[in-house]
């Protein structure tokens, strides 16, 4: 198994360039399932979560040529025959129900076993479902799986009690060749669902609104194959936002959008951040005097629970009483029993963390709990006085690139090791 070690201290300096977003990445993956052509998607972040899918595309028949020199991806499903993906490799990763839409629109049927992912909350499925069965898809959930059929998807308007970002991809790659017009209100709005939308959009769909809370789709009849450059990692670039702020460094980030990281940069300048925008680059100083703020995480566009760990991981080194309330996941406060390891003051109150900044943090050995706890651990790791050991870094390899040395770039005493 793979640890983090953080000599913390130095300051940063320098520049780090963002990577495409994952969560961008793996529904555009799945979205190749809807046509028969191959499909290219290039510059794709070689993280886990992406060999994860590309197994899972792999063991219903789809052909994956991954090139790691051109980080390109070729997906070609024309082959595919199995509407059942391999099991173990499904509960390796909450995204793999991301193939129900594709699977059930191409073929009228799929069977899943039900998927895995950070143990973050219960994050149910029963929006994705409700959405197929509104398209007129019958769903059976028992025994550890569920499975959908239908003979012809006829296109409805379909509402969510949540804008879960899941059942809206889901339901927009099952709605794209369904007979008649779907309408899905109260859709999430994160810009990797516009992205999914341009994606299929030159495939050959008809899509508008992808990205917006209300998404009309005309059903066509067959999509062809596209090439397509996905967008950059916003929650990649929100956590070296932190990791200035933290480390009160200065230094530049590139390949950054400055429209998708409104909520994360009026935080960080609520709490005394300078932040000055450079074209696609952004230039972050938190060599400043900072100031405890209060956080909620909300849908985008407000501030995303993604960034959770690390702005709480920021504010327990800022003098004064924060207060981060997060309203989508339940379980997402596990970071915190890990950071009072490193001599933070937080309490759990529900569904709020109230935080007392200490003058400094203190190496110690923590574990990842979950992909961006275990980010947010390093970015403590590196404002922490002496060494801190992370394990259960793997989870944060489902999301990062080579995120060590990203940082050891910019001047940080970071190393993997391997026991």
């Amino acid at each position: 198994m793979s640890k983090i070690i953080v000599r913390g201290g130095n300051k940063l300096h320098g520049e780090v360039k963002i990577s495409s977003a994952k969560n961008a990445v793996l529904p555009i993956m799945a979205a190749c399932i809807l046509s028969s052509d191959k499909c290219i998607i290039d510059d794709v972040p070689l993280l886990e979560d992406v060999f994860v899918i590309s197994n899972i595309l792999k063991s219903i028949g789809a052909e994956i040529n991954i090139d790691k020199n051109s980080n390109k991806i070729v997906i070609d499903s024309s082959n595919i025959r199995d509407s059942m993906p391999d099991s173990e490799l499904v509960k390796k990763m909450r995204a793999s129900f991301l193939i129900m839409g594709p699977m059930i629109s191409r073929f009228g049927h799929f069977k899943l076993s039900l998927p895995g992912g950070c143990n973050i909350g219960t994050r149910p499925i029963d929006l994705h479902l409700k959405g197929f069965n509104a398209l007129r898809a019958n769903i059976d959930v028992g025994h550890g799986y569920v499975e959908a059929s239908v003979d012809k998807l006829i296109g409805n308007n379909i509402y969510l009690d949540f804008p879960s970002v899941g059942a809206t991809e889901n339901i927009m790659m099952a709605a794209v060749m369904a007979e008649g017009e779907t309408i899905i209100e109260n859709a999430a709005e994160e810009p990797e669902i516009a992205d999914l939308g341009k994606f299929l959009n030159n495939m050959g769909a008809s899509i508008i609104g992808a990205g917006s809370d209300t998404i009309r789709i005309i059903g066509v009849k067959e999509l062809k194959g596209t090439t397509h450059n996905p967008i950059n990692d916003r929650i990649e670039c929100g956590t070296f936002m932190v990791a200035a702020a933290i480390t009160r460094s200065k230094f530049k980030i590139n390949r950054v959008n400055l429209e998708y990281l409104k909520p994360i940069i009026a935080k960080l300048t609520e709490a005394g951040v300078y932040i000055k925008p450079h074209g696609n680059s952004v230039i972050v100083d938190g060599n400043r005097d900072l100031k405890p703020i209060d956080v909620k995480t909300m849908p985008y566009p407000g501030f995303p629970t993604d960034m959770q760990s690390q702005i709480t991981g920021l504010l327990a080194t800022v003098t004064g009483t924060s207060i981060v309330t997060e309203t989508i996941f339940e379980n997402r406060f596990m970071h915190a029993a890990e950071m009072k390891r490193m001599g933070a003051n937080i309490k759990i109150d529900g569904r709020s963390a109230v935080i007392e900044g200490v003058p400094r943090l203190t190496g110690a050995e923590v574990r990842a709990t979950d992909l961006r706890a275990g980010a947010a651990l390093i970015l403590c790791g590196l404002a922490a006085e002496g060494e801190t050991e992370i394990s259960d870094i793997y989870h944060v390899d489902r999301g990062y690139v080579s995120i060590e040395n990203k940082f050891k770039a910019l001047g940080a005493d970071i190393a993997r090791v391997v026991n």
